[in-house]
């Protein structure tokens, strides 16, 4: 075994171990998906299958309702299509962040999370291993628990009700914190958290969170632009 290969190893382990405290509130989503889609009327294979392949909790749990409530194929994909761009944006920023090619860009693509992203932005390791670990790490417990929620059914509590619905907007913000270096950097994001709250009284939650990143990412842009001349 070369040094290589325990390096990637290690940095593997790192970023599966870096979202262990992300488990808490995935799990319990992802038996509420599993119930929400048994209740749409998918078997306990299909309702594992979109997990398998999907990946994507809003995304997944949105569908699972759009199947209960007997929607066509267009209004299913055109939905999830709107709830997960925002991940075009995350992927144009990690290619100038880890650089990667062939197979391992489908990889990262498809196993690609909201919080995958900002551990690898938040702890500053720029290894593809790194990344593999922290999106393996959510699979495997979005998965896990999808089963038991699909074997479960009813008496998978709601996680509202359970109160873990507080952990990804502070685990978020954990990640932000060290971001925030400079004022500029403390600016684009109040800015962003502003345009995302004003747009989300208006627009689904897929476009908001686009719109918002975009003008944030050109003010950003034009602040740096300026910071130069």
């Amino acid at each position: 075994m070369s040094m290589g290969d325990l390096k990637s190893g290690a940095a593997f382990r790192a970023g599966f171990v870096a979202m262990l405290p992300l488990w808490l509130g995935v799990a319990p989503f992802a038996a509420a998906y599993a119930v929400t889609a048994r209740a749409g009327g998918l078997s306990v294979l299909e309702t594992m299958l979109m997990s398998l392949t999907v990946f994507a909790g809003s995304a997944q749990v949105s569908a699972a309702g759009l199947f209960g409530q007997g929607a066509g194929a267009v209004g299913v994909l055109g939905t999830t299509l709107l709830l997960n761009v925002r991940h075009v944006l995350y992927g144009l920023s990690l290619g100038r962040e880890l650089p990667m090619t062939g197979w391992r860009r489908v990889v990262a693509a498809q196993f690609l999370t909201d919080e995958a992203y900002g551990i690898v932005l938040a702890s500053g390791v720029r290894r593809f291993a790194f990344l593999l670990g922290a999106e393996l790490s959510l699979y495997v417990v979005w998965n896990v628990c999808t089963l038991l929620g699909a074997l479960a059914g009813a008496w998978v509590p709601d996680p509202e009700r359970l109160g873990v619905g507080f952990v990804f907007p502070l685990a978020f913000l954990g990640l932000l914190l060290p971001l925030l270096r400079s004022r500029m950097t403390v600016l684009v994001a109040v800015v962003a958290g502003g345009a995302a709250l004003a747009l989300s009284r208006v627009l689904p939650g897929g476009l908001t969170t686009l719109l918002a990143s975009v003008g944030a990412a050109l003010l950003g842009a034009l602040l740096v632009t300026r910071g130069r001349a």
